[in-house]
């Protein structure tokens, strides 16, 4: 067996592997934990990977919405199959010169609420199969349809000739290749992603993670000295309800009447708090003075990292 965790590790996945397999290197070593992750990075992307473990697992409703930022190149003059340098190369094209107002012009454009449509290498689904996965096995696959999109933050810096670098803020299910695609036409060429790099997912920052490596390294020393989040800190943001010992009791029983004027003023989902200080649940407020419960966490004070 494995440690037993429930926190969310602030990991910085290197290139050249999944989301999925980062989560896999960890689960093996935190077993029979669940394990879970925010917000897939391709394999050529670098950056913030938050990975919940065991209870951590039940919070992705909770905090999977927040904006993303992004640094990256964009290399003009060639366009990929996946969008990305990782492809099979589809066209080319001539770059042509591009001047300051130029590159000032195509970031106004591309800021604020925009319609772009998503990679066929894509994890969105048709028919229940994700699109990667018929356009791998050579299907023909169509472009899926156009979204809208809000790119909040933009800054786009001529490299070289036929280079863009780029730092987003975005909302969430934006594609960056997608954008890189789009910023190559509109400066009158075609364009992958060359790179890639998560610098924010939601509350979450780059500067509090943790190479994969050291990570690894620190759950198989069996005594690991890592920054993790509780599960309590997780939630950014939200109004906290202390409850004591006989009100949690009728909460972990389905009475959510336990938390009847209690309810806080400030919006619908609330966390509620034991008297040791652990998140106990989230709960929806249903009128000035009720609320259900919707999700309930199982803790060993024990296993909880340090704040």
């Amino acid at each position: 067996m494995g440690l037993v965790m429930n926190a969310i590790l602030l990991v910085d996945k290197p290139a050249g592997i999944s989301s999925a397999e980062a989560v896999r290197r960890v689960k093996s070593r935190v077993k029979p934990s669940r394990v879970g992750h925010l917000g897939t990075l391709d394999p050529f992307a670098t950056g913030l990977l938050p990975i919940m473990i065991g209870e951590a697992t039940k919070l992705a409703p909770f905090i999977d919405g927040g904006d993303k930022e992004y640094a990256g190149l964009i290399r003009l003059g060639i366009e990929t199959d996946t969008l990305d340098r990782d492809g099979a190369e589809v066209r080319r094209a001539d770059v042509p010169a591009i001047s300051e107002e130029k590159l000032a012009q195509v970031t106004v454009q591309f800021t604020g609420t925009i319609e772009q449509v998503p990679p066929v290498y894509s994890a969105i689904k048709r028919a229940g199969v994700p699109l990667y996965r018929l356009a791998r096995r050579g299907d023909e696959v169509a472009p899926p349809d156009k979204r809208s999109v809000e790119i909040k933050r933009l800054s786009l810096i001529c490299e070289v000739v036929d280079a863009i670098r780029f730092v987003a803020t975005c909302s969430p299910g934006t594609y960056a290749r997608s954008l890189a695609r789009d910023i190559g036409v509109a400066l009158g060429t075609v364009a992958h992603l060359d790179q890639l790099r998560r610098t924010r997912n939601g509350a979450f920052s780059i500067a509090d993670a943790t190479p994969l490596a050291d990570v690894l390294e620190s759950l198989d020393s069996g005594a690991p000295k890592l920054r993790a989040i509780n599960l309590r800190d997780a939630l950014v943001g939200l109004a906290e309800v202390v409850v004591d010992t006989a009100a949690e009791k009728r909460l972990r029983n389905g009475d959510s009447r336990a938390l009847d004027s209690q309810v806080p003023s400030s919006g619908p989902l609330f966390k509620v708090i034991s008297e040791q200080g652990d998140l106990i649940a989230v709960a929806r407020a249903t009128s000035r003075v009720t609320a259900i419960v919707e999700r309930i966490f199982n803790l060993d004070a024990a296993q909880q990292p340090n704040p």
